[in-house]
């Protein structure tokens, strides 16, 4: 395989994406010497337009300069296509004389290079590599990304919460993830302890009630006189419904290009806001929608994150020498392995957070689900106990 490799990266841009594709990139440049190295510019777009980059031209401590940059450096795309547009994509990837194409993204990623599979017959290897803050992707413990949007989400709602001792009140902090919890979850990873926020976590996985809401808050409040909530963007009613459509009227509902629903505009916080002043009113109460500020936050590089992200890169190239797949990061019980699964594990599939990573009687993390964030976001900074 000495011949072409096209290198593209897919939905939301995060803190370590672009390790994965300079890892990809020197790890061709060591190993097929002689190889052409193209990153196709905004995903398959690049493709579809013959707008690339070649990245076997540029010097590596240039190309080290831009793995450790946030966001992602050859731009990205929400383009989701569809089997008329991957055979625009596969005529892109025949004019390029690709032999492999690694693309860096999530569940609609993966499913993208699953069509593509399907369609090319072998010809082309075509590699799914892992990319989200959801940490939404089967076969995976975590997904590049997760670690260091989740120190992010952690340092928040530890800030906000000695923030509310000093002076109590209602906090709301709504975070992303549209179907799995896992970055909601995140807040509580830093808690002092039993008395620490969030006390209140509310995830997709289960049925929010804007009543129930108001009565969790309001006992809250009783015990700790102050009461801090992680709300994910994604959750919703007992009748499936985005929360956002139970409270927001249909006319005023926003929706993106594929017709979902907008979760991250200013009507959930809204909505919230509206909820608490008038089920608690006279009650302080403040809501926030972190919004995109977690997933490419430079100040909260994991450098665990950092490496497995490059690593998923450099193993992407094998997945492309043994004919193509998705990059898994797996967890054997005392490290992470990297491991190829087929595409159809994981294209198309959302990995939903474990029910016993929640209390089953209340709103909040169990012992369970606190292992597991603790594993991958350890405390970071020491802080001593408020005396109020």
């Amino acid at each position: 395989m000495a011949g072409t490799f096209v290198i593209a990266q897919g939905g939301g841009p995060t803190a370590v994406i672009n390790q994965t594709v300079v890892g990809a990139a020197l790890e061709i440049r060591g190993r097929h010497p002689g190889a052409k190295v193209l990153g196709s510019l905004h995903g398959v777009r690049g493709i579809r337009d013959g707008n690339y980059v070649d990245l076997s031209a540029i010097p590596e401590d240039r190309l080290r300069l831009i793995a450790g940059t946030p966001s992602a450096a050859l731009g990205s795309t929400r383009d989701k296509p569809d089997a008329a547009y991957c055979e625009v994509i596969l005529k892109g990837l025949r004019k390029a004389g690709a032999d492999a194409f690694i693309y860096i993204g999530g569940n609609d990623t993966s499913g993208t290079q699953q069509i593509l599979t399907d369609a090319a017959g072998g010809k082309i290897a075509f590699v799914h590599a892992p990319k989200t803050i959801d940490n939404d992707l089967e076969e995976n413990d975590h997904t590049p990304g997760f670690m260091s949007a989740a120190e992010f989400v952690a340092g928040a709602f530890l800030s906000v919460d000695l923030d509310f001792r000093a002076l109590p009140g209602i906090y709301v902090g709504i975070v992303m993830g549209r179907h799995a919890g896992f970055l909601t979850a995140a807040s509580a990873a830093w808690q002092l302890d039993s008395d620490s926020g969030p006390h209140l976590v509310y995830v997709p996985e289960r049925p929010f009630s804007a009543a129930g809401f108001i009565d969790d808050v309001r006992a809250t409040l009783d015990r700790h006189k102050r009461c801090i909530v992680a709300v994910s963007e994604g959750v919703s009613t007992a009748d499936g419904k985005a929360l956002v459509e139970s409270l927001v009227p249909a006319d005023k509902l926003e929706r993106d290009q594929h017709g979902n629903v907008k979760l991250s505009g200013s009507d959930l916080p809204a909505a919230l806001e509206r909820a608490l002043a008038e089920g608690l009113p006279g009650k302080r109460a403040r809501v926030d929608a972190l919004g995109y500020m977690p997933r490419g936050y430079v100040g909260s590089i994991s450098a665990v994150d950092a490496q497995e992200a490059f690593d998923a890169g450099a193993f992407a190239v094998t997945v492309a020498e043994q004919g193509g797949g998705s990059v898994a990061l797996q967890y054997d019980g005392s490290k992470i392995v990297l491991k190829k699964v087929p595409l159809k594990n994981v294209a198309g599939k959302t990995r939903h957070m474990p029910d016993d990573f929640m209390k089953p009687d209340a709103n909040q993390l169990s012992e369970a689900g606190m292992a597991y964030l603790k594993r991958l976001v350890p405390e970071k900074y020491k802080v001593g106990k408020p005396f109020v």
